[in-house]
């Protein structure tokens, strides 16, 4: 083995040049020694708007600009740590809208961001204080079409209660199938795909049934614990949905049952990889103080301890999640074609990935962002 060159062309990398097939004398070579080059990482679930020590209903109050501001500082800190693409599942007032047509205008460099603006929800439901209420079939599909004018990526529906909103229920559907699926309908006619946030195993089968694109979380969570069902496993394996699990770490101040749910959640992912469903992991980052926007290094380890390999947990933030933000084409992979969002760490990470956290450079659409010298 010897060196390897990844040639950078117009943001995009032009060749992957092995040992003894050469490459062009007027390159300009930037020389990363023996570091290990990976695909920049990809972070499917993320709240850029929120602020990981504040409490989430405080943001209902929030100006735009405090927002966007925050936005800004959250997409910056987790391009730093070689975080090159991320999916906004959930702001207030379309703040992260703001921040990605900067980033496309080429005011700032940013990580590549795909949004979705408020998620659809109960009046009173699951993140109500994000503006996205919508009570039934009608405005729901109107809700659809604001975010289709307004230029949103995705649909995001909270299919379930959630841990973070009093008076929600995880364990419970918010939306039955009918209302689901006509969201879907509506999204899938403007061209836009759809993910939705659901715990309980019965608003997972719902929004199955219904159509989406995406799960996230994907807890199966019930009243009496966490363990994946059969049958929706072989749901989601026939419809080819993705599961976005937000993966966690376990750490000591941590209640028994949260630990305990997490422990489902770990044994889920095996089961949902090993039946062939197409799986990818991400954060949730900014709901808490351990989800700093920057954590998915740290998480990604965390897996590893608990017996995934060090190519699994990878791929599931790379190639996976790419995929299943619907940029599998451009994102996630080192091949020719591909966007130039690069991270150099040490090679030791491929058998200790608590090496993701010594960055020594990041490269997004070949220009170079963080690292050392």
């Amino acid at each position: 083995e010897g060196p390897v060159t990844v040639v950078v062309e117009d943001g995009r990398i032009g060749a992957v040049d092995f040992p003894g097939t050469g490459y062009p004398p007027d390159l300009t070579l930037v020389d990363v020694g023996g570091a290990a080059l990976l695909p920049g990482l990809v972070d499917a679930h993320t709240h850029l708007c929120w602020d990981p020590d504040g409490d989430p209903e405080d943001l209902a109050g929030e100006s735009y600009d405090a927002l966007v501001e925050r936005a800004r500082r959250h997409a910056a800190a987790a391009l730093s740590a070689g975080i090159t693409t991320l999916r906004d599942l959930g702001d207030r007032d379309f703040a992260t809208l703001t921040l990605r047509e900067e980033y496309r205008r080429g005011a700032q460099v940013g990580p590549e961001l795909l949004v979705s603006g408020p998620p659809l929800t109960r009046r009173g439901g699951h993140c109500w204080y994000l503006g996205g209420e919508a009570e039934d079939t009608g405005a729901l599909v109107a809700a659809v079409r604001e975010r289709a004018e307004r230029g949103t990526d995705w649909v995001k529906i909270m299919a379930t209660g959630g841990f973070m909103t009093a008076g929600t229920d995880p364990c419970r559907p918010q939306y039955s199938a009918d209302e689901l699926a006509a969201v879907v309908a509506a999204a899938h006619r403007a061209g836009l795909p759809v993910t939705a946030h659901a715990h309980a195993t019965a608003g997972i089968a719902a929004a199955i049934a219904a159509g989406v694109d995406g799960i996230e979380h994907c807890t199966f969570l019930t009243e009496s614990g966490v363990a994946a069902s059969p049958e929706v496993v072989e749901a989601i394996v026939g419809r080819g949905v993705w599961c976005g699990i937000t993966i966690g770490r376990a750490l000591p101040e941590m209640p028994d049952d949260i630990k305990a749910l997490m422990e489902g959640v770990w044994r889920n992912i095996r089961r949902l990889v090993d039946a062939g469903a197409r799986v990818a992991f991400s954060t949730d980052a900014g709901i808490e103080p351990a989800k700093a926007h920057d954590v998915l290094p740290d998480e990604l380890a965390e897996l590893v301890r608990h017996g995934f390999t060090t190519t699994e947990a990878l791929t599931g933030a790379t190639s996976a999640a790419a995929d299943s933000c619907g940029l599998g084409r451009r994102k996630g992979r080192i091949a020719a074609g591909y966007d130039a969002d690069l991270l150099a760490v040490p090679a030791r990470v491929q058998q200790d990935l608590t090496a993701l956290r010594d960055v020594e450079a990041v490269w997004r659409a070949g220009r170079r962002v963080a690292g050392r010298g």
